[in-house]
């Protein structure tokens, strides 16, 4: 998807409120209006790369995804490019209150406007996921309950056999038009039918499945790709498998929110993983080599002679992807040196040895044996 600049389309700032991107936008369609343009290609292209970038700027979560992501972070937001400019009229002919084209065509391509009936609710949702999925992405195929379309009346809400009749309020229009008098002249404010709701049709008699909404209760199965790298609090939008629309509204969108599971060996830190790995004070002493898991793996590695307790040993590219570029994270063996708790009579003679030896003196202090022992621990624990 090509990189785009929805501010500098619009010619505002990355600060701007939504009441100065209204403004520009307003300017910008009026400029570039095809009634005012007729036959002009390249105004016709401005005019929906303005309703592109105002269908994102002008949204809280899609704005947020683009400042963040670029374009590429609107996949699966419900954004896309207008093929029809049709498409811009229904869906901002009343953004300013009234059509915001009317300067332009007193009032006859609003006379025909459409409310778009009502948006399906979101249906949010947990997955919750192992560490070993987060390493390499994965796939889910889930069931969900959600409002689909009635299938008796096609999601018209009209019984079998009928369909439904012209608003008496509206005349079909959708809106209803209140002219006042005032001292600046005469003003018209136009809103949505309270009859119909805008759709300009009425039901005189209800499906007897759905009662009238249009919708029924349904079951889907929906795949779900989750690529590598998640963590907990991601979420990954799949559009229109939410509730379905009323009155020909928009399906609403299914939110999948990522939850990463607690790991009985491994401890998640950003995109590196970390192991606290059992030794034995001969093996930190003398060294020695162990075979530790991975995530998906397994590896030996090589513990060096004195080795030192919370000593880390650092594998690099062995831990989680990162999930907005290439690269990974590392993974961190951290080594926990086991002083032993219970000693036998021969152990013990042997330690109080080697508490003696030079190697095992701590400088400026005389205590030996058990004392000596205490201290280790101290030092660990």
């Amino acid at each position: 998807m090509a990189q785009v600049d929805f501010y500098e389309i619009l010619g505002v700032s990355k600060t701007a409120n939504i009441d100065e991107i209204k403004s520009s936008y307003r300017k910008l369609a009026m400029k570039y209006h095809p009634d005012k343009n007729p036959g002009n290609k390249d105004a016709e292209d401005k005019f929906k790369e303005a309703a592109e970038a105002y269908e994102v700027l002008s949204d809280q979560d899609k704005r947020a995804r683009y400042d963040r992501y670029g374009i590429d972070g609107l996949k699966g937001s419900g954004y896309h490019q207008y093929s029809n400019i049709n498409d811009i009229f229904s869906q901002y002919g009343d953004i300013f209150g009234g059509s915001i084209f009317e300067d332009f065509l007193g009032g006859s391509r609003g006379a025909k406007r459409r409310y778009r009936g009502e948006a399906g609710s979101d249906i949010k949702i947990k997955i919750p996921l192992t560490m070993e999925e987060i390493s390499i992405g994965t796939n889910k195929t889930i069931k969900i309950k959600r409002l689909i379309k009635c299938g008796n009346c096609n999601g018209s809400g009209a019984k079998e056999g009928t369909s439904k009749q012209t608003c008496s309020t509206c005349y079909g229009t959708g809106e209803v038009k209140q002219v006042q008098r005032s001292i600046f002249g005469q003003m018209v404010n136009i809103q949505m039918c309270p009859t119909c709701h805008g759709e300009g049709q009425i039901i005189t008699e209800k499906c007897s499945v759905c009662h009238g909404d249009g919708r029924v209760q349904g079951e889907d199965k929906v795949e779900i790709n989750i690529p590598a790298g998640v963590e907990t609090g991601n979420y990954i939008p799949v559009a229109g498998k939410g509730n379905s629309g009323k009155n020909g509204g928009p399906d609403g969108d299914l939110i999948v929110i990522i939850e990463e599971k607690k790991h009985e060996l491994f401890t998640r830190d950003g995109n590196n993983v970390l192991y606290k790995v059992k030794i034995s004070f001969p093996q930190a002493a003398l060294g020695d080599e162990i075979e530790i898991p991975l995530l998906n793996d397994k590896q030996t590695i090589k513990i060096n002679p004195g080795t030192q307790p919370g000593q880390t040993n650092i594998i690099k590219n062995k831990g989680i992807p990162n999930l907005r570029s290439s690269g990974k994270g590392d993974f961190i063996v951290i080594y926990d040196v086991r002083i032993p708790t219970k000693l036998n009579n021969q152990e013990r003679d042997m330690i109080k040895e080697l508490a003696n030896s030079e190697n095992f003196i701590i400088q400026h202090s005389t205590k030996k044996g058990k004392e000596f022992l205490n201290k280790i621990k101290d030092a660990i624990f």
